[in-house]
């Protein structure tokens, strides 16, 4: 259990160390893009793991927002709905709020108005490519 133990708090230490990295270069101290210590503890602090997810859902996000565009509300919905689940599972937690916002509206009955929120959730998704750009980008430098 020693070991466990041991390993929980060098991963805690590097997303501690990789949060303030990506906090400094892409958002406010008090708002990261990316919850990193969320995302090590998820991938169980395998750090090929988390570049795999975040690339993951780099790609995904783009081909949920292009598949939103053209779609009717319910279908919106539900892929607001995937894209918010996503989202929490790398600690993008503006993502999932914004989506799940989506989600919310686009289930009412007669929804018709959701640019502004729409608009939102791309500002957000945009904040993460940015975010997991920096990472990447951070990764060829090592």
């Amino acid at each position: 259990m020693k070991a466990d133990a041991n390993d929980v708090t060098k991963t805690d230490d590097r997303a501690a160390e990789q949060g303030a990295e990506v906090r400094h270069a892409v958002a406010p101290p008090l708002a990261p893009v990316l919850d990193l210590a969320h995302l090590a503890r998820m991938t169980v602090g395998d750090r090929a793991l988390e570049r795999e997810v975040l690339a993951l859902f780099d790609l995904q996000a783009d081909t949920l927002l292009a598949r939103m565009a053209s779609q009717e509300p319910r279908v919106v919905a539900a892929l607001a709905h995937t894209l918010a689940g996503s989202a929490s599972g790398i600690g993008a937690w503006k993502v999932a709020a914004a989506a799940a916002a989506v989600e919310r509206a686009a289930s009412e009955p007669g929804a018709i108005a959701l640019t502004g929120l729409m608009d939102s959730l791309v500002e957000a998704v945009a904040e993460v490519h940015a975010a997991i750009g920096e990472i990447q980008h951070a990764d060829r430098a090592r």
